[in-house]
């Protein structure tokens, strides 16, 4: 095939796999990333003296095209994989729910309301074909297969937190896919499902991804934000950036998400602009905490209680082992939410002391001395609303400005925002154009 001269827009997972892809495949690339550094969601930030994720992230068994990814950098060998607990945090206690003793004794549901909870999801791991979840409102499909009071118990609280009031619009396709990766590792017959990581954390693994392309030959461009994508008079896409710099490609592909593609492309015709601007976002706001000592044996705390401002507790040093971080304990308190919702434009210091108080409040062992470190991280477009009919209404892949192309994260129709979907979107949507374009 002829070498083309492609442009991809966007350094995070999705734009580093593509431009790995389309070098092997014997074209030029080149990747432009607005901020200094490379990773996108999966970028790295100072905790005080020590380095490392912004957001919380783990690696399962079962994310077989992760796991690839870490082979061929030589690094999957190196994983430590461990063995994590479950907690909820209910009417102000604190309850283990990682075994099948625990949630027989879980108080919050009676024994009926149980049985339904685990039969929705042992129900919900056996269905195959999602499509038919995507017109059932995930509110309506729990409350039919667990019961109202396991729903105004577990469901509800968990729906809020992790899609805010988005979940009124949310289809049953979110659960089952929530479920679905829970239940991956079992379905591909290894005997359980654990937790893993890499010493190092993202950081390491998006150097050692430099790395590669540049041997590989990719051009990287950092600092370069993207403002304008249009037709030149070659007729060939050119891209405009903040700093000034022009360049003109054969093939373009933007990864950034929909609503900031459909700004910089502006030759999209209307009815391609209104499907990009009509898909909805969550962002996330996530407070890092650094501890001198562990609050619970949970990796993962789900919340019930309303009152409390955050998501979850994360307790990253139940997974990771605490020598990485000076024998500190690292928690991050993630708070899911809309772009417009008002706590994206309070002050870090605003937020910073709101949950950490609120974090001292849940766990009255905690005093202000025990915290050596807090940070607030912000990201206004990390997932998408599955909203009914959702992927019956995404926009297509290839846009009517010639040699341009979208692929983002949006185009997980079928799992939950994470590295391994991300990678398999971006395998599956550059086959698409491959095989389109005849490149």
């Amino acid at each position: 095939m002829e070498q083309k001269k492609w442009g991809i827009i966007g350094g995070g997972i999705m734009g580093l796999n593509l431009a790995h892809q389309l070098i092997r495949r014997g074209h030029q690339v080149t990747l432009f990333e607005g901020a200094p550094d490379l990773g996108g969601l999966v970028s790295s930030w100072k905790l005080g003296e020590l380095k490392w994720d912004k957001f919380y992230h783990v690696i399962l068994l079962s994310d077989f095209r992760t796991r690839n990814m870490l082979k061929e950098l030589g690094l999957e060998d190196q994983i430590k994989w461990v063995e994590t607990k479950t907690g909820f945090y209910i009417d102000g206690k604190l309850h283990s729910m990682s075994n099948s003793i625990e949630f027989l004794k879980f108080p919050a549901l009676g024994l009926v309301d149980k049985l339904r909870l685990a039969l929705t999801i042992l129900y919900a791991s056996k269905i195959k074909d999602w499509k038919r979840l995507e017109h059932i409102p995930v509110t309506s499909w729990l409350r039919k297969w667990s019961g109202k009071n396991t729903y105004d118990k577990v469901w509800l609280p968990l729906l809020r937190a992790k899609l805010g009031s988005s979940y009124q619009r949310t289809s049953a396709v979110f659960i089952w896919a929530t479920i679905k990766r829970m239940y991956g590792a079992r379905e591909s017959g290894l005997k359980k499902e654990m937790f893993g990581y890499l010493p190092g954390g993202y950081k390491r693994i998006i150097e050692a991804v430099k790395q590669n392309l540049l041997t590989e030959g990719v051009i990287i461009k950092t600092n370069h934000q993207a403002t304008e994508i249009r037709s030149s008079f070659s007729g060939l896409p050119s891209v405009t950036f903040a700093n000034g710099y022009l360049e003109e490609f054969d093939q373009v592909i933007v990864t950034l998400p929909s609503g900031l593609a459909s700004e910089i492309c502006q030759e999209l015709s209307e009815n391609e602009k209104l499907k990009l601007n009509q898909i909805e976002y969550l962002g996330v706001i996530c407070v890092a905490v650094l501890l001198n000592r562990s609050i619970s044996p949970f990796y993962v705390t789900n919340i019930t209680d309303t009152w409390v401002p955050f998501t979850g507790v994360i307790e990253m040093t139940a997974l990771i082992d605490k020598e990485y971080f000076s024998g500190l304990s690292l928690i991050y308190l993630p708070k899911y939410l809309s772009p417009e919702d008002p706590l994206f434009v309070k002050s870090d210091d605003e937020i910073r002391e709101c949950f950490t108080a609120t974090l001292i409040k849940m766990f009255p062992e905690l005093t202000n001395e025990n915290i050596k470190f807090s940070g607030v991280a912000r990201a206004k477009h990390v997932m998408t609303v599955l909203n009914k009919g959702y992927s019956d209404n995404l926009p297509e892949i290839k846009t009517s400005i010639p040699g341009v192309y979208i692929v983002n994260s949006a185009h997980i129709t079928d799992g939950t925002l994470n590295v391994n979907e991300t990678i398999k979107i971006a395998e599956s949507k550059l086959k698409e154009i491959i095989r389109e374009g005849n490149f």
